[in-house]
């Protein structure tokens, strides 16, 4: 779907903000991967999603998954599993999601041989995370900026689906988070990064801040 369109279709539901069906369906199928789908539809019908059984979006850059539809989702994991189950739940699904988005969205964007490419690791990272935060900010209504500080790179979440509506004693955005790691291993070629979600909207933060370690641990 154009831009233009995309556009029309939000003005009749100005309170919705969405990821375009693709994402949903990437991360429904990386979720699968690690449950199964008879516990992918457990989750589902838990939520109360049960049109997405068995059904998932397709696969499409329309914008019809909504930020409720992923936040609910992923709070449903907690639910069931516990805080700590779940957050390692969501953690391996980020993983699993990288997987699927960068061979659905690397190829449209051209960076497929950036991980091999004879360019300093720092610089990658940084032409990565770029890459990465443009496919939101152009595909979705989710808001990515970088920065980066004394801790490291810092990805920030303005407008974030995956605790979207969510109240949380701690940062709870542990697909983004396990996004990014992977990521990290895709661009360093196999080296491990320290990915921590520092600020949440969930906790009453202004935004979800991530901070990547500028240096690989292994």
């Amino acid at each position: 779907m154009s831009e233009t369109n995309n556009s029309v279709t939000r003005t009749h539901e100005a309170q919705q903000y969405y990821y375009p069906n693709k994402m949903g369906r990437i991360v429904l199928t990386a979720m699968e991967e690690i449950m199964g789908r008879h516990g992918v539809n457990a989750v589902l019908n838990l939520a109360h999603l049960h049109h997405l059984v068995n059904n998932y979006p397709p696969n499409n850059l329309e914008l019809g998954f909504t930020f409720e539809e992923l936040s609910a989702i992923l709070g449903t994991l907690e639910d069931m599993y516990g805080v700590r189950s779940g957050r390692a739940l969501a953690l391996r699904a980020g993983r699993e999601t990288w997987k699927y988005a960068l061979k659905e969205f690397m190829p449209v964007l051209g960076i497929t041989d950036l991980a091999v490419r004879s360019l300093p690791l720092g610089i990658k990272i940084k032409i990565g995370l770029e890459v990465f935060a443009q496919t939101f900010n152009r595909f979705s209504d989710q808001k990515v900026k970088l920065g980066e500080d004394h801790r490291g790179y810092l990805w920030i979440i303005e407008r974030c689906p995956v605790c979207w509506q969510r109240k949380s004693e701690k940062p709870c955005c542990h697909l983004a988070v396990g996004l990014l790691e992977q990521a990290m291993d895709w661009v360093s070629r196999g080296r491990r990064f320290l990915v921590e979600e520092v600020s949440c909207v969930a906790t009453g933060d202004e935004t979800c801040t991530i901070v990547i370690s500028k240096k690989p641990l292994v």
